[in-house]
């Protein structure tokens, strides 16, 4: 389950920061940037050595993500 909400919630912000850079919501971009760099950097270097599966659950999340992401964001339009 942890690799897949790292991934949930990298790419769920991802898909955040792109609705706040297509309205010019600045501090909003550079704190959903922040956070994405920040999960990034912990999740490159679990994800590069692991097993497939969990690659796999890893891509899951990514997709769940995106797409809880862009529901989020239309709570706020």
């Amino acid at each position: 389950m942890r690799t897949f909400f790292q991934s949930f919630f990298q790419i769920g912000l991802v898909s955040i920061s792109t609705v706040l850079i297509t309205q010019h919501l600045y501090y909003g971009i550079f704190v959903v940037a922040f956070l994405i760099s920040l999960l990034w950097t912990f999740n490159v270097s679990r994800i590069a050595v692991s097993t497939i599966q969990q690659k796999l659950t890893y891509s899951f999340g990514a997709g769940t993500g995106a797409v809880c992401g862009v529901l989020i964001t239309q709570l706020f339009n």
